[in-house]
């Protein structure tokens, strides 16, 4: 284009411009000013969002690159459980795989147990009034007793057990490797004899819980566990403080664990060895629940007193468990649990059983009665909509944890019930997906299984028994501002670096918010569904980014959605869409009216306008986010053949406008 050219086509569109706002300032109702913006459009709107091209680790489209790699953790362990002492001791024989193209003089592993000890990181930063991380003040010798670490060698066709140099700050502890571990597939054995007494309380993740007939102890976190080495940040050494949770290697897991004959024992993964440890009648019980859709009781209540209800003649027994392709595995024993169980029905014709476990304090149709129910639903659910349930089993512990995940087995509250009990079984196995299939760093990204989790929990709710529990409707201009409050940090923060109120928000609603705007607002429901569920199938057993999930939404769904991303993750930004004053061409109605609307805070949406006539007839525009691109403020011509009487932005409530007051124009 010809400069003169160009200029010539700047001036016209200028004048047109200038004729628009003289015909609004000529007509009879003029557009109310509102108070100025802080909206920038080059700051939503900027061409540069993505620091970083993609490679062949990973792509630029969100998806694994065809070099992608990450290391591989098998574990062999051996525990057993002193009912009495509250110790575990434990041998862990660990086979480390470097699939890394780096070579590996040392390795470090996480020792979370020490999160409890009184001279921690995690307990120094608990405050007067107490904290969910942590112990809640019990003073016990607490954390990991290390009694001996080896490293195990093939020489001569015989396995030699060398003791290497070690070193351990506080929930870390870095091995040194006698010889180098070579990259691309170098394997190494170590075996760790340890021990620890459990925590009462332990931080909401594990725990004991008191009950008439027996303690019920809730077991995770109980072995030294791998760090994580990736393409990212190589080494994931960011200690264990409480409120983040954990970034782990997939692998296969051998559990045996050892208990006082009385109790009975659920875990991660698939029982061996039941002719061992349960009874003949109860084995007929679980092969009756694995034929049935109706909860098969195999200990009722009446029977947890009775001696018969257990094997006799031994005094301890050895429970076997295996779990294949799993980040982690976690087990709870009791003399106290009543078991009831039921079958799952999976997409492919694979059975899973779904498993609850709860002392007689739980029991009953109004509680822990209908707990594998809602366990087996909230599965079947979610494997029909996003990818199959990958676990032998489902098993739900009463415990006096609140909540909290493992694979193929969950912790909730004993004393939960009716709708509370839904909810948090429904979010614990919601887990399944964010993070044990789809592993993210949870330790960095809490959003990213947090909020992915409690997003996919509103579909499974509605979804459940005919909409038993059925989420109500948001006034989303009251969440909006509690969401985008000034006082909450950005949701991309890490948890140990926001104010630990502001944790359930960021980590949780607003994460799980955001991807309802995108799905409702946004994309509409098809288009979100296919991208959303194409993320869990590409990073299914494997370690995403949120660079790795945004750029999949993108490409999936075909859209740019960089300015929400920044709007709603990378920044704390607020909205508020306004409608600034309605005005009519020649200052005649029957000609058409030009709407003004106003963008006033730093976030951006699409804009739902409602706007009723003098005669009553009410239509419905909705303008495209596109709009903001390169406007504060934006009018628009709407076809009007008589006077408006009220415009109206967003009359459902449907977008988290923080200031409703200037939703409206009424015509004098």
């Amino acid at each position: 284009m010809g400069r003169l050219k160009f200029f010539t086509l700047t001036l016209i569109c200028l004048a047109a411009t200038l004729h628009t706002y003289s015909q609004q300032a000529a007509s009879g109702q003029s557009v109310t000013l509102q108070s100025a913006s802080k909206y920038d459009y080059h700051d939503t709107f900027g061409p540069v969002f993505y620091t970083k091209n993609g490679d062949e680790v990973r792509s630029a489209s969100g998806q694994p690159g065809p070099k992608y790699w990450q290391n591989r953790a098998d574990y062999k362990l051996s525990v057993r459980l002193n009912d009495q002492t509250n110790e575990i001791t434990g041998t862990e024989i660990l086979t480390y795989t470097n699939n890394s193209p780096d070579r590996m003089s040392f390795i470090w592993m996480q020792l979370d147990q020490n999160l409890f000890k009184e001279d921690s990181r995690g307990h120094a930063l608990i405050p007067p009034g107490g904290s969910r991380s942590g112990a809640h003040g019990q003073k016990f010798d607490a954390g990991y007793k290390i009694k001996s670490v080896k490293i195990v060698e093939l020489e001569n066709g015989r396995s030699v057990e060398k003791s290497p140099e070690y070193f351990i700050d506080d929930t870390r502890m870095q091995i040194y490797l006698p010889s180098e571990l070579p990259a691309g597939g170098g394997k190494l054995q170590v075996k760790i004899e340890y021990s620890f007494i459990s925590p009462e309380y332990g931080s909401d993740r594990m725990g004991i819980l008191n009950t008439r007939n027996g303690k019920i102890f809730s077991v995770a976190q109980f072995y030294p566990r791998m760090c994580v080495y990736d393409d990212v940040a190589g080494w994931n050494t960011i200690p264990y403080l409480g409120p983040s949770e954990f970034y782990l290697e997939y692998g296969d897991f051998d559990l045996s664990i050892t208990v006082p004959a009385n109790h009975i024992v659920v875990s991660s993964g698939e029982l061996m060895n039941p002719k061992e440890v349960y009874t003949a009648e109860q084995q007929k019980r679980w092969a009756d629940a694995a034929q049935s859709d109706k909860t098969v009781i195999i200990r009722s209540a009446l029977e947890v007193t009775d001696s018969k209800s257990r094997p006799a003649g031994k005094s301890e027994l050895t429970w076997k468990f295996t779990l294949r392709n799993a980040r982690d595995v976690a087990f709870a024993s009791s003399a106290a649990f009543i078991i009831d169980a039921a079958r799952m029905n999976l997409p492919s014709g694979k059975k899973s059983m779904a498993i609850s476990a709860y002392p007689v304090e739980s029991d009953g149709p109004a509680a822990w009665g209908r707990s594998t129910e809602y366990n087996k639903a909230s599965n079947e659910f979610n494997s029909k909509k996003w990818l199959e349930f990958p676990y032998p089993a489902a098993t739900n512990v009463a415990s006096n944890v609140g909540g909290m995940e493992y694979p193929g087995i969950v912790f909730c509250g004993a004393t939960a019930k009716g709708e509370g009990l839904w909810g948090v079984t429904d979010h614990e196995f919601g887990h399944a997906w964010f993070p044990m299939i789809v592993g993210s760093n949870e330790r960095v990204h809490a959003w990213m299984d947090e909020g992915f989790n409690t997003f996919i929990n509103s579909l499974a709710s509605e979804d459940f028994n005919n909409g038993e529990y059925k989420p109500k409707p948001y006034d989303w201009h009251a969440y909006g501002k509690l969401l985008t409050n000034s006082a909450l940090e950005p949701v991309m923060s890490s948890p140990d670096n926001m104010k630990e109120p502001s944790i359930g928000y960021l980590a949780y609603y607003k994460p799980a918010a955001g991807l309802t705007l995108l799905r409702e607002q946004v994309l509409g429901a098809e288009r979100f569904d296919r991208a959303f569920k194409e993320y869990v199938r590409r990073w299914a057993y494997k370690h995403p980014t949120p660079d790795d999930f945004f750029r999949t939404m993108e490409n999936v769904s075909g859209e740019n959605l960089a300015w929400f991303w920044r709007g709603w993750f990378l920044n704390n930004w607020k909205l508020d869409q306004a409608v600034a004053g309605v005005s009519y061409v020649k200052n005649d109605p029957k000609l058409g009216a030009y709407i003004t609307l106003d963008n006033l805070e730093k976030m951006a949406m699409p804009t739902i306008l409602q706007i009723e006539t003098k005669s009553g007839k009410v239509s419905r525009i909705k303008l495209p986010v596109e709009v903001w691109e390169r406007n504060l403020r934006f009018t628009f011509l709407y076809p009007s053949e008589e006077e408006i009487k009220t415009v109206i932005s967003d009359p459902d409530k449907v977008m988290p406008d923080s200031n409703s007051a200037n939703n409206i124009w009424t015509a004098n």
